[in-house]
């Protein structure tokens, strides 16, 4: 069987990890520098169930609050994978309303999510709790992990889960929910 193509890309707010997660995914490197980025695209052949998939991650810019969201990752995206800092209440915090305005481009009540609560290497520094970030991916029905890009910890899993949602996803969304974390 050919490689089946998989665009994902990869949001959050600034400096919370993407990018290392990106490069240690596809690279298996750390690269422990931080250089704001604009876009960067990765592509990366991976298996999960005896199928091989051809991931094309485009790991973009970071977002805030005020971002309006950037119309192109709504097209041609299997997946999403959202990323805030377990460090970083303020990222937590963003990460619900890149969602929202993720959902809102789309059109959707649903899309392929893994929430991904990164530097868990920095856990003496956590201000978000492993238990908000279960909660909030429950709420979304997306899946969820804490990595730590530093360790290699999770991160292959991260694109593994992403891939068994868009699999999943089969054109019957389930309905949203109206659930509210506070």
């Amino acid at each position: 069987m050919p490689p089946k193509e998989r665009n994902i890309a990869m949001m959050g707010y600034r400096s919370v990890g993407k990018s290392s997660l990106s490069i240690q995914f596809v690279e298996g490197q750390f690269v422990d520098s931080y250089d704001p980025t604009i876009e960067n695209t990765f592509t990366k052949i991976t298996r999960v169930n005896s199928q091989d998939y051809n991931v094309k991650l485009v790991d973009t810019a970071g977002q805030d609050e005020y971002s309006i969201f950037p119309v192109q990752y709504s097209m041609d995206f299997h997946g999403y994978v959202l990323v805030y800092s377990i460090t970083s209440q303020k990222s937590f915090e963003v990460i619900k309303i890149i969602y929202e305005k993720l959902l809102d481009v789309m059109g959707k009540k649903y899309v392929p999510v893994v929430l991904v609560g990164n530097k868990t290497d920095l856990h003496q520094e956590r201000t978000v709790s492993t238990e908000e970030g279960k909660k909030l991916a429950d709420c979304w029905r997306a899946a969820f992990l804490e990595t730590s890009a530093k360790q290699n910890e999770s991160v292959g899993d991260i694109f593994h889960q992403l891939l068994m949602l868009i699999e999943n996803e089969n054109g019957n969304p389930p309905e949203k929910s109206s659930c509210i974390v506070s």
